[in-house]
C-alpha cells in the first residue's frame, strides 16, 4: 500500500511543489540525485570511476510533448557523450536514455532518429548506451527500436522489469550472444493484469529472469539493492560459471554505497545509476516506491533541519 501511495503522490503537482519548496529537499535531492548540470555529472562520475565504480549516467526527463523537447534531450546526451569522452571518462561511464524522452509518445521515428544519434556519439566517445523501460505499454515499441539499433550498434542494452508478467519470456529472446540486460523489479504503477503486485511474487519472477540471464549467452546486468537477491546474483554466477567479467551488478546513486565499493573490493563489476538534470522529482519518488524504506532518510533530514 505504501508503494501505492508513493506511485499516487509522483503524478501530484501539489506534492511536488510542497516538497520541491521544503526546506530540507535539496540535502535529499544532492544524495540521490548528482545536480542539474553536465559538469555536476561529470564530477560524481569522476568520484565513482576513481573509486573503482563504471557509472550509467541518465538525463532526468521524460514524456516530451514536442519536437523541440525530444531535440534538447537528445542534444543535451551529444554534448554529455562528447564530454566523457574528452574527459577520458570512456568506456567506464555510458548513458541511459528513456525513449519518452526522445519523443516516443508522439513520434515512434523521431524517437528512434534521436536514439541512434546518440548511439552514435556514444560509439565515437568509446562507450555505449542502455535505453530504459518504462511504463508496460511502451514495452514493446521500446525493444522495437531496440532491435533497430542493434543492427548498427549491437552493444546497446535493454532494461527488463521483472514485475512484468511477460518478462520472462523478453529475458530469453535477449539471451544471445553480447546482449548487454539490465534485470530491474520495476517502479511503474501496472495494473494487475499485466504486472505482479506483491513484492513476494515480484522477488521470484526476478530470480526467474536472473536464471534465464545468466545461462544464456548475453551479458546479464542485475539492478538490485536487495541483499538476498545480491546473494542469489552472486551464486548464480558461480553455478554458470560467469567469472566476475561475466555479469555486473548496478546500483542507484546514493543508495547502499558500502555495499557497492563491496563487491567492487570483490572484484565485481558495479555500475552506479548516476541521474542528474532539473527533473528530479518524478525520479526521486519512484525510487522511494522501489525501496520504501528509503523514507527514513526524508524523516532524518527533516529532523535535522528542524
Amino acid at each position: 500500500m505504501l508503494r501505492s501511495v508513493i506511485l499516487a503522490a509522483s503524478r501530484s503537482s501539489r506534492v511536488e511543489r510542497l516538497v520541491a519548496t521544503a526546506p530540507f529537499s535539496r540535502d535529499v535531492v544532492r544524495r540521490f540525485v548528482a545536480g542539474t548540470k553536465i559538469t555536476d555529472a561529470l564530477r560524481a562520475t569522476r568520484e565513482l570511476v576513481d573509486d573503482g565504480l563504471a557509472v550509467t549516467l541518465d538525463n532526468l526527463g521524460e514524456d516530451t510533448v514536442t519536437g523541440e523537447q525530444a531535440t534538447a534531450t537528445r542534444d543535451e546526451y551529444l554534448a554529455l557523450l562528447r564530454m566523457l569522452g574528452e574527459a577520458g571518462l570512456t568506456p567506464a561511464a555510458e548513458v541511459s536514455v528513456k525513449l519518452s524522452a526522445l519523443g516516443q509518445s508522439f513520434d515512434e521515428q523521431l524517437a528512434h532518429d534521436n536514439a541512434r544519434a546518440i548511439c552514435a556519439a556514444a560509439e565515437a566517445a568509446g562507450t555505449t548506451v542502455t535505453l530504459d523501460m518504462e511504463d508496460h505499454t511502451t514495452t514493446d515499441s521500446t525493444l522495437d527500436i531496440l532491435a533497430k539499433l542493434r543492427k548498427d550498434f549491437p552493444s546497446t542494452g535493454a532494461v527488463l522489469q521483472a514485475y512484468l508478467r511477460r518478462t520472462e519470456s523478453d529475458c530469453r529472446d535477449l539471451t544471445s550472444a553480447g546482449s548487454r540486460v539490465r534485470l530491474c523489479k520495476g517502479a511503474y504503477s501496472e495494473p494487475e493484469s499485466v504486472a505482479y503486485e506483491s513484492a513476494r511474487e515480484v522477488d521470484k519472477s526476478y530470480v526467474r529472469c536472473l536464471n534465464i540471464l545468466m545461462s544464456g549467452d548475453g551479458y546479464p546486468m542485475l539492478a538490485t539493492h536487495d541483499p538476498r537477491l545480491i546473494a542469489i546474483g552472486e551464486d548464480r554466477a558461480r553455478w554458470f560459471d560467469r567469472g566476475h567479467a561475466g555479469f555486473e551488478f548496478q546500483m542507484l546513486y546514493g543508495i547502499r554505497p558500502e555495499e557497492q565499493a563491496r563487491l567492487v573490493g570483490e572484484g565485481y563489476t558495479v555500475r552506479t545509476y548516476v541521474p542528474y538534470g532539473d527533473d528530479w522529482y518524478g525520479y526521486l519518488m519512484r525510487r522511494l516506491a522501489e525501496r520504501p524504506a528509503n523514507l527514513a532518510f526524508f524523516a532524518r533530514a527533516l529532523a535535522s533541519k528542524s
